[in-house]
């Protein structure tokens, strides 16, 4: 028996067996599964030079130039933010004084202000959200307007078409890269929002937030209250397509952020009240820092973008998208058209995953994330 064990116990590390000191076997399956994840995932993943989760091994040149944009302008430009923050919380605290909100199922926003205050909240909010753009590095927006002629579908008579320009379009959809969208449709039309209910209780958004008029939902919740908010944004939509004086509607049907090479499903809120929509394509360039905010913490993605000098966004704003009578009667169908559509004009990936397959890309970077610090300093 002795024998036996001792022959077993000497027997070289081979056939298929692994020697317990030797970590490439798992570096290598850690390198296969982070392969596997990017496949899978492909709509959230990360390429610039900070990595997935903004936690990449950085070159000595991208380690210099972060400090000294942590010294000499992260600073400055947090200052700024904040100022232009607080300066147009207290318009929007000035105007709406002795004001009652509009409150409609929970919902309370001042929207529905009208005269000068109205005004003054539109245009200064406008003016203050291109400032702020351009406060982090937002120094000009490359935008192109598309008319009908140069769009790939354009099958109508003249006399439909007509008709259809008279006709305002009841919401603004758009493809989701960052918070900074909201900043640019701020700027650009200064639209209303669905945004988490936890917004409304931010100091100084909060305020802000119900000037914009925007449309407050509990996301995790899976009672109905989720009828009650698609019935408000429908009776919004319906309205703003009405309603000159109404604010318009801006949604992002996609429901969470991407990577912005890909285009992921329209959820059927933007579109159930079967009024025209205006399509909108964003696309931030980069070299260094993506401004998409895909799997990156919050905080890390601040302090990069305020860290990086130049930040460049291209906008393509499509015509107003007048659905058919079949379309009005699906959705489904509107919204998927819409999506096609967005997706042959901007080059970009349809996807067929979501929020829920986001939320499982991040916890497995996380849980691999160790394992890919490992694999950073082997390859070093």
């Amino acid at each position: 028996m002795g024998s036996e064990l001792n022959s077993i116990n000497t027997k070289p590390a081979n056939a298929g067996e692994s020697d317990p000191n030797d970590d490439s076997p798992l570096l290598e399956s850690a390198a296969e599964d982070i392969q596997e994840l990017e496949k899978k995932f492909a709509a959230f993943v990360r390429n610039d030079v900070y990595g997935s989760m903004g936690r990449g091994k950085l070159p000595l040149k991208e380690k210099l130039l972060i400090g000294i944009a942590l010294v000499a302008l992260l600073p400055i430009r947090l200052v700024l933010v904040m100022a232009i923050l607080v300066v147009y919380y207290l318009i929007c605290r000035i105007f709406t004084l002795f004001s009652v909100p509009n409150l409609e199922e929970e919902q309370e926003d001042f929207a529905h202000l009208g005269g000068c205050r109205r005004a003054v909240i539109v245009q200064s909010g406008r003016f203050l959200s291109r400032l702020l753009l351009f406060t982090v590095g937002f120094y000009w927006i490359n935008e192109i307007h598309k008319d009908l002629a140069n769009t790939q579908e354009n099958s109508k008579t003249e006399n439909t078409k007509q008709s259809e320009e008279q006709e305002r379009p009841g919401a603004i959809v758009s493809n989701h890269l960052s918070y900074l969208d909201i900043l640019y449709h701020m700027s650009s039309s200064f639209p209303s929002f669905v945004a988490k209910i936890s917004v409304s209780k931010l100091p100084l958004i909060g305020l802000i937030g119900k000037c914009l008029g925007c449309v407050y939902v509990q996301r995790e919740s899976k009672s109905s209250d989720f009828k009650g908010v698609a019935g408000i944004v429908t009776d919004r939509v319906r309205n703003a397509h009405q309603n000159e004086l109404a604010p318009m509607m801006m949604l992002f049907p996609e429901g969470t952020t991407s990577n912005g090479d890909f285009l992921l499903p329209f959820k059927t809120g933007a579109f159930l009240a079967g009024a025209p929509v205006v399509p909108v394509i964003l696309r931030y360039p980069y070299q260094r820092f993506s401004p998409a905010w895909d799997s990156i913490s919050g905080v890390r993605h601040v302090v990069f973008l305020l860290c990086q000098f130049v930040n460049h966004l291209e906008v393509t704003w499509l015509p107003v998208y007048h659905p058919s009578q079949q379309e009005k009667d699906n959705p489904q169908l509107y919204a998927n058209n819409v999506r096609k559509l967005m997706a042959a004009e901007g080059g970009l990936i349809l996807s067929d995953i979501g929020l829920a397959e986001k939320r499982i890309y991040i916890a497995a970077l996380d849980g691999n994330n160790s394992l890919s610090s490992v694999l950073h300093q082997k390859n070093d």
